[in-house]
């Protein structure tokens, strides 16, 4: 048995393990990674390392560190508030204004990844707010990101272009980004149709006081901090006693959820009967944090995650009240569970199995066959990996049989760019890592079962309707 096949395997008893076992998927990945790397590619602990994503880790923990912070003092609150009201109570809406500004950042030159740990935070607290499903909003964010991917100026696009460029293949800039975007916005379309959105509209309009249905009010009252105690309603039911917050089960979600919150200075009567959220100077503050934060990411190209823990370490110091418990708040087993797969990931990258798998399908003498094969290679690849680097893999790998003439080269590279980004939804690529390490107050286990399900719809079904719309008829 080869190598490249035994890492495949190995990686398939990983996933079995965790699914049946319930051993967290990234301690189970970084075992077989030093297994195989070990015994198998004979590599030493700095190959095996080298695979290790040190820049996701950095973003995953800056990212939920700063808004962990943000959902301790209320700025989260404030923000929601707002969005309702920029939406005149329209609560439908919100996900459709998370995928548009999403859609724009990356359009307009934010990496995919970043636009998403901006965006998610606050698209994720909104959902818990308001009742809204949390996969739905997560999605729709993820989607948004890639549906601006592919523009003329964005990054994915300017590289796959140039890529197309160096290759000496036909290329079409606008079909490239029309492709991506037009796919996206039709996913949107359907998972805002399955996962609730007929019901949003049915809502009509609520009040930023509002909770998930109009004329209730959704966020949690209670006694005096001193007290810790009282009762409040929700996506699910709030109960218990203790201290500050105190302990609970949020039986909408499944997961945890404070129990009681205490009336605050902060917090002033709205109307509806509910409650209004004021600015305060740690609110300013936090907004003034998360605006630098754009602005660094995309202004001066500075890393998300480094940028990320300094605006943290700021706000902790001068507020260490708000902060003190933000930093248990990071999705460590996220983190794990991530960090532990790409870890793998990049062992097989290192031991050649990507390319062996690629090098096998383009040697296929049936063009079409051969597309659209390297189209799900494209997407199960990057459900783990870099997208763009997978496009970077593969575009060439399609050389040989574009040469040909029977395969468009235009209607290729964009069914390999489409099948290679939609799949970021997967919890395992850094975009789905970042929504599922986002969202407060939800079961973890759950949702990430939730992403990994929906990723592997979204991995069987585009690659091969990508191949249909764009390859087929010949495009280019």
């Amino acid at each position: 048995m080869s190598p490249e096949l035994i890492s495949i395997l190995v990686l398939v008893v990983v996933f079995v393990i965790a699914t049946t076992r319930s051993v967290n998927m990234g301690a189970l990945a970084f075992a077989a990674a030093f297994g195989v790397g070990t015994l198998v590619a004979d590599l030493d602990a700095d190959g095996i390392f080298a695979g290790f994503p040190g820049d996701l880790f950095v973003v995953l923990v800056g990212v939920t560190y700063l808004f962990a912070i943000a959902r301790a003092n209320g700025t989260t609150d404030w923000l929601v508030h707002a969005a309702v009201r920029l939406v005149r109570g329209r609560v439908a809406l919100i996900p459709w204004v998370m995928f548009a500004l999403t859609g724009a950042l990356t359009a307009i030159g934010a990496v995919s990844p970043a636009a998403v740990a901006i965006v998610a935070p606050v698209a994720l607290s909104f959902a818990t707010r308001y009742s809204i499903s949390p996969l739905l909003m997560g999605t729709m964010v993820v989607h948004g990101a890639q549906a601006g991917g592919f523009s003329p100026i964005s990054i994915y696009g300017s590289i796959v272009n140039g890529i197309v460029e160096r290759e000496k293949l036909p290329g079409s800039e606008i079909g490239l980004f029309l492709a991506s975007l037009v796919a996206n916005l039709l996913i949107a379309a359907v998972l805002f149709a399955v996962l609730g959105g007929r019901k949003l509209w049915a809502r009509g309009a609520v009040t930023p006081e509002d909770g998930g249905t109009p004329g209730k009010d959704a966020e949690p009252t209670g006694t005096d901090a001193a007290a810790g105690t009282g009762t409040g309603t929700g996506p699910g039911t709030d109960a218990g006693t203790g201290t500050d917050a105190g302990t609970g089960t949020d039986a909408g979600t499944g997961g945890t959820a404070p129990a009681a919150v205490a009336v605050r200075p902060d917090r002033e009567t709205g109307g509806a009967g509910g409650t209004g959220v004021r600015l305060t100077p740690a609110r300013i503050a936090t907004l003034v944090a998360l605006v630098a934060l754009v602005v660094a990411v995309l202004g001066f190209d500075l890393d998300a995650g480094l940028t990320a823990v300094t605006l943290a370490v700021v706000l902790s110091t001068a507020w260490p009240d708000d902060s003190r418990r933000a930093v248990g708040e990071i999705a460590w087993s996220t983190v794990l569970l991530i960090c532990g797969v790409l870890t793998y990931v990049g062992v097989l990258e290192e031991m050649g199995t990507i390319t062996w798998a690629g090098e096998g399908v383009g040697g296929i003498g049936v063009p079409l066959l051969a597309a659209v094969l390297l189209c799900y290679i494209g997407a199960i690849v990057s459900a783990f990996a870099s997208s763009v680097g997978i496009m970077g893999a593969l575009i060439p790998l399609a050389v040989p049989f574009l040469a040909q003439g029977e395969i468009g080269a235009v209607g290729m590279v964009a069914a390999l760019a489409v099948s290679a980004t939609v799949v970021d939804v997967s919890p395992f690529s850094t975009n789905g890592a970042l929504v599922l390490a986002a969202a407060p107050d939800v079961d973890r286990d759950r949702f990430f079962r939730q992403l990994m399900v929906y990723g592997g719809i979204v991995v069987a079904a585009v690659p091969a309707l990508a191949w249909l719309v764009l390859v087929v008829p010949g495009f280019g």
